[in-house]
């Protein structure tokens, strides 16, 4: 499965991420390498979890992506 993630650089260097698909999943790192192995191991728990309660696996969909230069979209 893929899923978006959300990266923000903190004012001390490290990063916190997220994904927004899988609520409450969040986690950080000191390196951008670091936080996203640490968001994987999340969502992995988070959706170890839904199994084990028979609860659905979120499904990110509908999401669409542009590129914007000088003001055109492509």
């Amino acid at each position: 499965m893929r899923y978006t993630v959300i990266l923000e650089r903190e004012s001390d260097g490290g990063y916190v991420v997220m994904m927004p698909a899988l609520p409450g999943c969040v986690s950080q790192g000191d390196t951008r390498e670091e936080a996203l192995r640490n968001i994987r191991e999340a969502a992995d728990l988070y959706i170890e979890d839904c199994l084990a309660f028979g609860d659905p696996i979120p499904n990110e969909v509908g999401r669409e992506y542009c590129e914007v230069l000088a003001g055109s979209v492509r």
